[in-house]
């Protein structure tokens, strides 16, 4: 007999939670991919161990770390070269790179070893197989770097607020899963314990690749960092347009993350109580919160202005916690209090306070896949899907495309680096190789059409397939609520960095670093267990250094 669900409050709506405004404040919850795969990890009792390391003084060369996950071996096979300082970029139209990686399936051989070490560095123009799950490539945090090999070299420890200020020592620019060239597909591991999730393959191979450059730094200073500096130093990643049509693409999938979150949080809401562990926890956490935001500085203008913002909003509602969780329903009325000041502290207070509760929201990470797809039902009528259309897709059905502000941009790839890009459509070429990102106009443009049908739906589909995509988005979301992002991705006012913050605080980022609408910097793992930590899983939602 299954056991019953624990209570929960109503979902937040739909149309509020998905608005690209709320998407682009979003923050690493416990439900965030890499605190799963670490739970994983921790629970499976896994162990890394560096059966490799063949770095020579000046520090290239190769390694190997292997774990044990579910009853499967994978490796780390990471390839440190050396880099000339005008070839060092973020941009994906690099060529060479301080490092380069593989998550490998198994225990390799000598020969794997040696394949991967001569393939990995070449990344796309490499010729890669099954046992490759994934792929990755990273450059260094140069000054960073240096700074602390100088620093042990002396026999000191390096600077805390240098380390603060950076909190990595290397920089990943693409980490490519699912097939890309010539690696495993997703089905090829999707069923396997731990690997299951979202993302499970690539956040593994992240805090793999965090490790890596722990040991990498030790090995050229000579000696071993402070452990809570060490923790404190996680991975950076460069993020551009590359990640954001994936939320159009798989809206059953980011339904499906949306949805988990929103119970976790429907849940907690509806505790009736809270113990005194519980609530000393929340106090203590919100005041990590607060030593991590006072280190998270961005030299954009209007960016760091919204963390100035977030950050007094943050201290004048934590500084009422303590009568707030006084009251029957705590959870409830911290978010409700909540709810006055920005989108940014509505949004961390949600993650708050899921932090304490993993027993009843961990095991939503279990249907955060996504195992089947809705298919389009020719059957419905007419008159329903428009009503449907009415009821549920408003944000695309009151969009009027005929102000050239609607309409003002096309989504394509680029020819030379097969990677989404942004152009200006009534100022620029290209316009006619759009992708289909425009959800908002295909599904007004359906509506128009179908108002003059007076046939059946099949027949529709049959005369006009063009719309089949907007039929089936709509009739999606009736089961599917979180399926579709609630704005117009061709606007003149739309910032693809909500989307990208949005998918990257799934993954478990934080301390994002806009460098443009287009693309970000942000850090992964930071605070994260180190290899032989694996025990201390749970204490590390927001990280920061103390002084």
């Amino acid at each position: 007999m299954s056991k019953a669900a624990p209570p929960q409050v109503a979902l937040r709506a739909p149309d509020d939670v998905m608005q690209l405004a709320r998407m682009g404040a979003s923050f690493p919850t416990r439900l965030s991919f890499l605190r799963t795969i670490l739970r994983w990890l921790a629970q499976d009792g896994s162990k890394v161990e560096r059966t490799v390391w063949n770095i020579n003084e000046d520090g290239f060369g190769h390694a190997v770390y292997q774990v044990a996950l579910g009853g499967y071996d994978y490796a780390l096979i990471a390839v440190s070269s050396e880099l000339e300082p005008e070839q060092r970029t973020d941009r994906v139209i690099a060529e060479a790179w301080d490092a380069a990686f593989v998550l490998f399936d198994g225990v390799p051989t000598a020969e794997d070893i040696a394949r991967v070490c001569q393939m990995a560095p070449l990344q796309e123009a490499g010729r890669f197989t099954e046992k490759e799950l994934v792929l990755s490539r990273a450059n260094k945090s140069v000054r960073l770097f240096a700074h602390i090999v100088d620093c042990l070299r002396n026999g000191e420890q390096p600077d805390r607020q240098v380390i603060r200020n950076t909190g990595y020592l290397m920089r990943t620019t693409a980490v490519y899963g699912n097939g890309k060239f010539g690696i495993a597909d997703r089905s090829c591991i999707a069923d396997r314990p731990g690997l299951g999730g979202p993302f499970a393959a690539e956040m593994l191979i992240v805090w793999l690749i965090r490790g890596f450059t722990h040991d990498l730094v030790e090995h050229l200073g000579g000696a071993e960092l402070d452990r809570d500096l060490k923790r404190h130093l996680g991975i950076g990643n460069s993020t551009g347009l590359g990640m954001a049509p994936f939320l159009v693409s798989h809206p059953e999938l980011m339904n499906n993350w949306v949805m988990a979150r929103e119970t976790a949080l429907a849940r907690v809401r509806a505790l009736t109580g809270i113990s005194t562990a519980e609530s000393e926890m929340l106090k203590l956490l919100a005041n990590a919160a607060k030593t991590h935001l006072d280190e998270w500085t961005v030299p954009d203008p209007e960016a760091q202005s919204e963390i100035e913002q977030l950050k007094q909003d943050w201290a004048d509602l934590t500084g009422q916690l303590d009568a707030i969780l006084d009251q029957s329903q705590p959870i409830d009325e911290l978010i409700r209090i909540s709810q006055v000041f920005s989108v940014a502290c509505q949004e961390l207070t949600v993650s708050l306070v899921l932090e304490p509760f993993g027993h009843l929201v961990d095991s939503l990470t279990t249907s955060m896949a996504s195992r089947r797809e809705k298919a389009l039902d020719p059957r419905m009528s007419v008159p329903d899907l428009i009503r449907l259309s009415k009821e549920l897709c408003s944000w695309a059905t009151e969009a009027n495309f005929e102000n050239t502000s609607e309409s003002a941009r096309f989504w394509y790839i680029s020819e030379a680096k097969l990677e989404p890009r942004i152009g200006r459509r009534y100022e620029e070429t290209g316009a006619d190789l759009e992708r289909p990102l425009d959800t908002a106009r295909q599904i007004k443009f359906m509506l128009q059409s179908l108002r003059t049908w007076d046939g059946d739906l099949a027949g529709f589909l049959r005369s006009f397939p063009v719309h089949r995509d907007a039929v089936l988005r709509v009739q999606r979301l009736s089961e599917y609520p979180y399926a579709e992002i609630r704005g117009n991705l061709i606007c003149e006012t739309c910032r693809p960095i909500d989307m990208l913050r949005f998918k990257l605080a799934f993954f478990g980022a934080s301390k994002f670093d806009p460098k443009s609408d287009l693309w970000t910097r942000i850090t992964l793992a930071q605070g994260a267990p180190l290899f032989d930590e694996l025990d201390k899983v749970g204490d590390w939602w927001l990280a920061a250094l103390p002084s």
